[in-house]
């Protein structure tokens, strides 16, 4: 593969979402045209619940069919207007027997829809003298992995909370991915505590990308997302952040580092698989 072939240039928008969902959208499109505009990205991903509020009291009022709501047809149109790979953060969605979920879905430049991922690890928390959260109250579980490609080289999806579940990614990576995107919105508790943490252990596990797009944070709001949307590199390093604020965060993502990393600490072929059998020994 040539060098050039091993250059994604990425566009994480963090985006502020009020109660208007077409404002809401119509921000991420405006984005959309801005980052292409400037940057002549190839692939741009938006956050998590870019198109209403986050909280469980919201989820059922703005869920939508995929794909074929108001969110996805603007998603669809924005990726072949603009001739991009869209991750389309995520949305409720309205599925099967009145189910909602909160799923990303994933466009192509000829604006085909390429996969959607509903939220595997749903989060349920009760931190004590901090912040009590139970997406189960109205959403249900997804159960399918989700891997995209782009331009060959594959991507795996999760949403937020799925970051903490390293198995996940540990399956991603033995299934080829060379780098995972996750939406997600961490609060004001978790985000100083784990945020950074928690990429930067995935993409040292698995020797792989990890790329997170937050929205950004708004005081008044009642659920605080804490931002700062980010790309870890194979290595652990932190590429490229952003602020907490609405930001186009650009940057070139060149996938021979997977490779190098791989060859030059090879763990999975140094695991003891005849210890503790896990999962399938990768290649």
């Amino acid at each position: 593969m040539s060098k050039a072939a091993n250059i994604l240039r990425v566009a994480l928008l963090q985006l502020r979402a009020s109660k208007d969902k077409t404002a809401n959208v119509l921000n991420a499109v405006s984005k959309i045209e801005l980052a292409v505009k400037e940057h002549k990205p190839r692939l741009i991903t938006l956050p998590e619940c870019f198109n209403c509020p986050y909280g469980t009291k919201y989820f059922r009022e703005y869920a939508e069919h995929i794909p074929d709501g108001y969110t996805s047809q603007q998603l669809s149109k924005a990726a072949l207007d603009n001739q991009i790979y869209l991750i389309g953060g995520t949305i409720p969605e309205l599925g099967e027997n009145d189910a909602i979920y909160n799923t990303c879905t994933v466009w192509g430049p000829n604006g085909e829809l390429l996969a959607k991922h509903r939220k595997m690890h749903l989060f349920d928390i009760d931190v004590k003298g901090g912040i009590r959260f139970k997406e189960s109250e109205t959403l249900s579980a997804g159960n399918d992995f989700t891997i995209v490609n782009v331009d060959g080289h594959k991507i795996g999806i999760g949403i937020c909370y799925d970051i903490r579940f390293e198995e996940m990614a540990r399956l991603y990576r033995n299934n080829g991915c060379e780098m995972i995107v996750y939406p997600a919105a961490f609060n004001m508790t978790t985000g100083p505590l784990h945020w950074e943490l928690l990429q930067r252990a995935r993409a040292n596990d698995n020797q792989l990308f990890v790329v997170t797009t937050s929205p950004a944070r708004d005081t008044s709001a009642e659920y605080v997302a804490y931002g700062h949307s980010m790309i870890v590199d194979p290595w652990a390093k932190v590429q490229k952040t952003a602020d907490e604020n609405e930001q186009i965060l650009v940057d070139d993502i060149d996938f021979s580092l997977v490779e190098q990393v791989r060859q030059q600490i090879p763990v999975f072929s140094q695991r003891r698989l005849d210890l503790y059998g896990t999962e399938k020994k990768s290649k």
